[in-house]
């Protein structure tokens, strides 16, 4: 049975402070298991698939170039942007909205930080032919993502067949964390410097949910930075 329809708000504050919150400061990441359960996934899941059938889905975009290769060696994965409001997402409006629970709770024991929003939801597949995403870091330039949580949704996953494991490189750490994309699996961790990953290779196809949270302080410092470089940029060609 899911165990998130069945908690209170007091025992969310239990398991913030007794599992997610310290597995997130000692180790950087954690996950859990069953959040939603089989009807409700399983609902997750085709809503899913129906995108992908219906060419919802595209190929994922890279911050930047790199001259001589190509973007599938880099990130081989087809996505689509959601909020949930879109007809055909309600099942995942309500994944959302746990995961909203959820972090509303964490969030206000992780020191500092201040979490007052997030991303639209990326919906993600590999299409089990081979495609990952070379190791990299969500946030290396204090863009103001602060957490990232993927929810994963596939069934009968066996790593040593189908691949498509998540492999974090903790940060100052001597091992590396190998999260398999299991059906019903929620997983979190720090989106900056701290936690690079790599997506191995996927030999069947592969379908995550992923959403960033976002620091409000840090949010609105890349805001600026961002308002001043198009200023400065206008300025320079008003001027040239």
């Amino acid at each position: 049975m899911p165990f998130i329809e069945h908690i209170s708000d007091t025992d969310l504050e239990r398991l913030a402070q007794e599992r997610v919150v310290p597995a997130l400061l000692a180790h950087g990441f954690c996950y859990l298991d069953g959040l939603l359960g089989e009807l409700a996934g399983d609902a997750v899941l085709e809503q899913v698939k129906e995108m992908h059938r219906s060419g919802a889905l595209q190929d994922g975009q890279l911050a930047g170039s790199v001259p001589g290769v190509r973007r599938r060696n880099i990130r081989g994965d087809k996505i689509a942007w959601v909020n949930g409001s879109e007809r055909g997402c309600e099942a995942i409006s309500y994944l959302l909205n746990l995961i909203d629970k959820l972090i509303s709770v964490f969030s206000s024991r992780l020191g500092n930080t201040k979490i007052r929003e997030r991303s639209k939801a990326m919906v993600a597949c590999y299409p089990g032919n081979g495609a990952g995403y070379v190791k990299h870091v969500d946030n290396p330039n204090s863009d103001g993502r602060c957490i990232t949580c993927i929810y994963y949704l596939n069934k009968n996953w066996n790593a040593k067949e189908h691949g498509g494991v998540l492999r974090i490189f903790p940060e100052g750490k001597s091992y590396v964390a190998d999260i398999k994309p299991l059906f019903d699996r929620l997983l979190f961790f720090w989106s900056d410097r701290r936690n690079p990953h790599e997506v191995q290779p996927s030999y069947s196809t592969r379908y995550a949910i992923t959403v960033w949270y976002f620091d409000s302080e840090e949010r609105a410092e890349a805001k600026r930075r961002f308002r001043d470089l198009t200023a400065s940029s206008l300025q320079g060609s008003s001027t040239s």
